[in-house]
């Protein structure tokens, strides 16, 4: 028996530090392995076209049709809107179909199946999303520079990058939320393009919210990117950090407040699936 006890390995319970570096490493490799997979069927020519022409393309129609609706013959006010509005591309879309992929895929229990940490797993599939949205607003400002002439002379250009990247976590927060939608329904494309539509209006995109009946106002308030486009018009106004502070602030935290309900409702579908015993349908 004492030979037995001092050959027995030595099982180490995990600290807190190995937990800490589990979980990094499975949120990354979950962030990248989940945003590779949309490779399995999107193909690399119409990944270019929408992160480069789709951008001018939106942005010459919303400028043109609103400077021709207003009479006016500065475009500033569009292509900064529906520059950062871009965003909503990946935070709506990519996010949406890296939750929803594994329920179409078959793996959804698997998912399921693993001791992983949740919060890490479901919010790992937004990560690529933030980087890869925050580049397709940033190329859509560009092409307001090159072909509409937007001045950029009196921006802080980092605080006009930390804007970007907030405005398309909050986005990409939503896309979280809609994604578990995904996992209750069966065309969720069609709530993605409502959602997707209904972000040019009441973002304050194409219109000026302070402008809209109260109920536009009311509803623009508990969206994402509406905080983040009138922080960005400010920011290239000339405003200074504490002028939009609250806005960038307010921004990150409606991101929050939908990761949250997100992930709750995510745990609460799997919940529920273990309960009846349908991981791919509810």
């Amino acid at each position: 028996m004492s030979e037995l006890s001092v050959n027995m390995p030595v099982v180490r319970k995990p600290t807190l530090i190995s937990n800490l570096i589990s979980n990094v490493r499975l949120f990354w490799q979950g962030a990248l392995l989940s945003y590779v997979a949309m490779f399995a069927w999107l193909e690399p020519t119409v990944y270019i076209a929408s992160k480069v022409l789709l951008p001018l393309a939106q942005i010459l129609f919303f400028s043109f049709l609103g400077m021709y609706a207003t009479n006016s013959q500065d475009p500033t006010f569009y292509v900064i809107g529906n520059a950062i509005q871009m965003v909503a591309i990946n935070g709506i879309y990519g996010v949406t179909m890296s939750i929803g992929g594994d329920r179409w895929n078959g793996t959804l229990a698997y998912l399921f199946g693993t001791p992983a940490n949740r919060l890490s797993l479901f919010v790992g599939r937004a990560t690529m999303h933030v980087i890869d949205g925050a580049l397709g607003a940033a190329m859509g400002l560009l092409w307001g520079v090159l072909v509409l002439r937007l001045d950029l002379s009196h921006a802080n250009l980092p605080i006009l990058a930390l804007t970007i990247l907030v405005t398309t976590f909050s986005t990409s927060a939503l896309g979280l939320l809609l994604g578990c939608l995904s996992l209750v329904t069966l065309n969720v494309m069609f709530i993605n393009n409502t959602v997707y539509f209904l972000l040019l209006i009441f973002s304050g995109a194409n219109l000026d919210i302070s402008m809209q009946p109260a109920w536009i106002q009311t509803i623009s308030q508990l969206l994402p990117l509406t905080r983040g486009i009138a922080a960005a018009r400010g920011v290239i106004a000339g405003k200074g950090w504490d002028e939009v502070a609250p806005l960038i602030g307010g921004e990150f935290l409606m991101g929050l407040i939908y990761v949250f309900i997100g992930y709750t409702f995510f745990r609460w579908f799997e919940f529920q699936a273990k309960r009846r015993g349908t991981l791919e349908t509810m």
